[in-house]
């Protein structure tokens, strides 16, 4: 067995990898769409546990009789528990490789979203879902190394984007569980246990199906470990790198803070950086506060019953699905720019509207505003994780990945756990209109820091 040169590298090893490197992201590989989806479907994951538990609150407010803040808690737990699975699985996927990240990810979900169907009260459910959250966040941050790293530029933005129509499919999926137990008259304590416990099925499919994926090419390579990365480029892209040497070189290990030197160095990097990061805060906030409280609301202000709510919830996100596969097909001819401007404007419009209509009493024109709302939103949601990603070398891709998905599930969590108390203290129409702050953020952000990067090539 040969013995890995263990000198510094120098010049010359640099430059192979960098060739290397660029090499890969200017080629389509043949298994690359296949590798994207199969990333891009743990967003389905996600979306089902956040949208089930928004959804059966009601039914938990009616058994256990939680406090407001209790109640928030169990809708946010798996958003605090992402926080730190983002970092931590973005830092270990840099450090010990991608595949190891997404398998033991994948298990753990399912493991805790089948515990969730059998806590004997909200204590332990809070616990459970905060142990929930952190492969999730993991795997999320983890995932677009893998989509950053098998597709060329240009295709990995579309791919990247689409995160937001694979999200809207699994709160589709998750709706429809719903209606179905709730047409069979289940009992609310049986429908929330088996809705929530249900999780872990779609969580096992995507790990049977990703099992048999290599680690990533570029990865390999940003690692000094050349035989490996020449086998897997031969077998994903029919390309064996034969400028490669066949000898592997040891490399310092990535370090997390050099990160931040790395974005902060280069003036396209750090606007389109900042920009990822206040964008990503802007779309949690908005969507964690009306968008996850849209089936409670309706109950409240008397728009329908509780299957009635989950039926036009679930067309609603039906809509939502067509905005978030329409908004990766434009991105080419309006750019990331031209997307989150649009989408911002349209939330901000359309929550100024709602929370007209709740103060007024027009409760009919809620539905629609709802669907305008999340039309825009599956906009301005769909590129910070991904512009973020992109914008950082492969040595630091993971940490990219899971900084800006902090900037998603920290909003997320303080507005799902305080937003009970908000409604509570202003009412439901000022605590709508206060929202409005969020997707106003993201427009200034959008019109005057982010440079368009659509096809940037910064491996």
């Amino acid at each position: 067995m040969d013995i890995p040169i263990t000198a510094p590298v120098d010049a010359q090893q640099q430059a192979l990898m960098d060739r290397a490197v660029k090499h890969l992201v200017a080629h389509h590989s043949p298994n690359g769409t296949r590798v994207g989806w199969l990333m891009i479907a743990s967003i389905l994951v996600e979306a089902w546990d956040l949208y089930s538990i928004a959804f059966v609150l009601i039914f938990l407010r009616e058994q256990f009789h939680p406090s407001p803040a209790l109640l928030g808690l169990a809708g946010a737990g798996t958003q605090g528990g992402a926080i730190v699975g983002s970092l931590l699985g973005g830092w270990l996927s840099d450090r010990i490789g991608r595949r190891a990240i997404f398998l033991t990810t994948m298990v753990m979900f399912v493991v805790f979203a089948l515990a969730q169907a059998f806590v004997p009260g909200m204590i332990w459910l809070v616990v459970v879902r905060l142990i929930l959250g952190i492969p999730l966040g993991s795997d999320i941050s983890n995932g677009y190394t893998y989509i950053m790293e098998f597709l060329p530029k240009g295709e990995r933005e579309v791919m990247g984007n689409r995160w937001q129509f694979m999200f809207a499919v699994g709160e589709v999926f998750a709706l429809a569980l719903i209606a179905v137990l709730l047409a069979f008259a289940l009992p609310h304590w049986l429908v929330w246990r088996l809705t929530l416990g249900f999780g872990a099925v779609p969580a096992a499919i995507i790990f049977a199906l990703r099992y048999n994926l290599p680690e990533t090419a570029i990865w390999l390579i940003r690692r000094g470990r050349f035989r490996e990365a020449k086998q897997v480029s031969a077998q994903m892209y029919h390309d064996p790198l034969d400028f490669l040497p066949d000898q592997d070189i040891v490399i310092a290990q990535p370090r997390a803070r050099d990160f931040f030197k790395h974005i902060w160095r280069d003036p396209i990097r750090r606007r389109a950086t900042l920009f990822g990061w206040i964008s990503c805060f802007a779309q949690g906030s908005e969507f964690s506060t009306f968008a996850f409280y849209i089936p409670v609301l309706f109950v409240l202000v008397g728009v329908s019953s509780v299957l009635g709510t989950d039926l036009v919830t679930m067309l609603l996100y039906m809509v939502a699905a067509i905005s978030g596969w329409v908004g990766p097909l434009i991105t080419p001819r309006i750019g990331q720019r031209g997307l989150s401007i649009s989408g911002f404007g349209i939330v901000l419009v359309s929550l100024l509207v709602a929370g007209y209509a709740i103060k007024s009493g027009h409760t009919l024109i809620l539905p629609f505003a709802a669907a305008v709302m999340l039309w825009g939103h599956y906009w301005d949601a769909e590129n910070g994780i991904t512009i973020a990603s992109m914008m950082a070398r492969p040595e630091y891709r993971g940490v990219a990945s899971g900084v800006a998905y902090i900037f998603v599930k920290l909003p997320s969590f303080l507005a799902i756990f305080l937003f009970p108390v908000l409604f509570s203290a202003i009412g439901h129409g000022n605590a709508t209109l206060f929202v409005a702050i969020f997707p106003l953020i993201g427009l200034l952000a959008a019109i005057f820091l982010l440079p368009e990067v659509y096809g940037y090539d910064g491996d």
